[in-house]
């Protein structure tokens, strides 16, 4: 149909990653006629480059801790060390069988699918292949690429990016990370459960700068006991080749050598020669600016994901995605609420909240109107079995609803469906204490903190 000069598409779709597929598959099923432009995979930087590699590795190295730790389960293993040929035929596996479903689904709800390189060529088409594609509507959706600094090159040898890391034919015996962010400490947490000796620098005071920082703090605590080391609160100055390896220097004039450094500074949007500006699009370093239903200044053009300065997470790209399809489609969507998105960060222990931080409540509602209550997982039966310790700490408006969760310890990241719902309705501590959650689970513990803070604690002190 691309091919065909006289076809108009409802919905015409540059870049087919977590947005841009949500949106192609939600048009659809609306009604729509859609054309969905990728220049590489369908599935993006999530699939193959991003969410779910990563988490592969992660759960690899969880297996090997496990390995190394089952005598204290009454269990006798032997950990005989990581075949990382066999960690990515895993990890590809997993990625080969989402892409070809992925693929189906695209397929199945008729979504004319167009592989190669577009460019916004007016406020209504895509030139791809040679060919120029029209559409009453054009989303945006190209995504982002790691990022690095001024000076500092990013040549895939020793100093590499977080695609690099993904596709490591080796363990590093030693290895510095740029970024104490999300993608920063998911990657020390694998690589050191992999066997690896990681340092994290990170500028700013605490690792996962912008989670809460009683969160910040456990982790680091964590880090510590698992040999994780760590500079904090001093920025990165340059980097340079040794011997063997790499020599960072700070701005202090601290150095570090490692084998590797990985540059995981965070991602920046793909924006650059693919013709919005020279449509008239409203930009900022780089990003796509949109209105609250991720329309641009150019009626015919929205932009969601990656590409606009938002969340970059990928469960952030389908629900903007959803909302664009939703809008064009005559549906009256309701606009996303960026803090009631739930984040995780799915190193060991996990990180895990929705809402809004201690900090930020204070800012908003001031010092004498917020209330925090920390209960810890010790006092948790499941918790206790999995031999894991962290804590939930909820922050709620005084005699109101509970406006944050903030949760860490394993398997935190599953419990972050529930807190997701006590922020978006509004839910008082006492309506939370009422339901009873099943024991023994870690999800007991959400419970027991709500029972806490409605002044009724059980297992814990008051």
């Amino acid at each position: 149909m691309a091919n065909d000069a006289s076809t108009v598409f409802d919905l015409v779709i540059l870049g087919g990653g977590s947005g841009g597929y949500a949106a192609a598959l939600r048009g659809a099923q609306l009604g729509l006629d859609v054309a969905l432009i990728e220049k590489n995979k369908l599935g993006g930087t999530c699939l193959h480059n991003g969410c779910i590699p990563t988490k592969a590795l992660l759960h690899a190295g969880e297996i090997a801790d496990q390995a190394r730790e089952a005598e204290q389960f009454g269990v006798k293993a032997t950990f005989e060390g990581i075949d990382m040929a066999a960690v990515h035929k895993y990890k590809d596996d997993v990625i080969s069988g989402l892409y070809k479903g992925l693929q189906g689904l695209v397929a199945s709800r008729k979504v004319t699918y167009i592989e190669g390189e577009g460019k916004l060529s007016s406020p209504t088409s895509v030139d791809v292949n040679g060919q120029r594609v029209q559409g009453r509507h054009v989303l945006l959706a190209t995504g982002s690429v790691p990022k690095s600094l001024p000076g500092l090159e990013i040549d895939g040898n020793r100093i590499i990016s977080s695609d690099h890391g993904l596709t490591l034919d080796r363990v590093p015996k030693s290895a510095i990370i740029l970024g104490g962010g999300v993608i920063g400490v998911e990657f020390a947490s694998a690589w050191k459960s992999f066997g690896a000796d990681v340092t994290v620098i990170e500028g700013l005071k605490h690792l996962v700068p912008v989670e809460d920082e009683n969160s910040s703090k456990l982790l680091e605590r964590a880090f510590r006991k698992r040999g994780i080391k760590f500079n904090l609160g001093t920025f990165f100055e340059k980097a340079e080749y040794t011997e063997d390896g790499v020599r960072v220097t700070l701005a202090d004039g601290k150095t570090f050598e490692a084998e590797v450094l990985l540059v995981a500074i965070g991602r920046g949007p793909v924006s650059q020669g693919l013709g919005y500006e020279e449509q008239g699009v409203a930009m900022d370093r780089g990003y796509v600016l949109v209105d609250e239903y991720m329309q641009t200044n150019v009626p015919t053009i929205s932009a969601v994901g990656d590409l606009v300065p938002t969340l970059q997470l990928a469960h952030v790209g389908f629900a903007e995605g959803m909302l664009v399809a939703e809008r064009l489609a005559g549906l009256k969507p309701v606009p996303v609420d960026y803090d009631g998105v739930p984040r995780v960060t799915y190193c060991h222990p996990e990180v895990a909240s929705v809402g809004i931080t201690e900090a930020k409540a204070k800012e908003i509602y001031g010092a004498d109107k917020v209330v925090a209550l920390k209960y810890n997982l010790a006092g948790n039966g499941k918790s206790k079995i999995l031999k894991t310790a962290g804590e939930i700490k909820l922050v709620q408006v005084k005699d109101g609803a509970v406006v944050g969760v903030h949760m860490v310890g394993d398997r935190m990241g599953e419990q972050v469906g529930e807190a997701q719902l006590i922020y978006n309705w509004e839910a008082l501590p006492a309506e939370v204490a009422q339901l009873i959650h099943a024991h023994p689970t870690q999800n007991e513990a959400l419970g027991e903190a709500h029972l806490a803070l409605a002044g009724k604690p059980l297992h814990s002190h008051d």
